[in-house]
């Protein structure tokens, strides 16, 4: 059976705190990974929203650009796709169209469609790409995601560790989500 399969970006396919060091040397910070216990980052980090947002217009296409690979993600998502429609589905916003597709070719990703959203809303975007499993990692779009009816795998970090509800299941790597797919994948055929 085939699978449409949506796909965030950050904290998905790349690692979850790889901004880290650039935030803590621009905010002169300490913050450790195991400190990002909230989604937001201003948060995180103890500034203002617009102190954040200011850090981020200028550095977001460099950190994006040297983001990290999750370990297995790549291998994971090329084997995905022989088998499967892959759909990147981001809240990055279109500005970081380029950046992204750099992003995606320079680590060797399997060339999908990649939709910058703007937005954490992705609901509406699963439904239209008529989703049957989506691998997230914020723990409000999962929510989201899950009440609206969807599959959704839970990339498991500090920052998303809450109750889950029917719907959702945390994945802790990569191979986790390969093989979850599989079973699934037998099971409704």
């Amino acid at each position: 059976m085939k699978l449409n399969i949506c796909v965030d970006i950050d904290g998905t396919i790349t690692d979850a705190y790889h901004w880290l060091e650039m935030a803590n040397e621009y905010f002169k910070t300490n913050v450790k990974p195991c400190e990002v216990t909230v989604y937001y980052v201003h948060e995180v980090l103890k500034v203002t929203r617009q102190d954040y947002l200011r850090f981020y217009e200028m550095y977001g296409e460099e950190m994006h650009f040297n983001a990290i690979l999750r370990e297995q993600a790549k291998e994971v998502l090329c084997k995905l796709n022989k088998f499967h429609n892959l759909y990147y589905v981001t809240a990055r916003e279109e500005k970081m169209k380029n950046v992204t597709n750099k992003w995606f070719s320079m680590n060797g990703l399997p060339n999908s469609q990649i939709y910058l959203l703007g937005s954490h809303y992705k609901v509406e975007k699963a439904k239209e790409l008529n989703c049957d499993i989506f691998i997230e990692d914020r723990y409000e779009n999962a929510i989201q995601l899950a009440q609206a009816g969807f599959k959704v795998l839970l990339m498991d970090c500090y920052y998303n560790r809450k109750p889950l509800i029917s719907g959702i299941t945390r994945v802790y790597n990569w191979s986790d989500i390969e093989k979850i797919i599989g079973e699934y994948t037998e099971n409704t055929i």
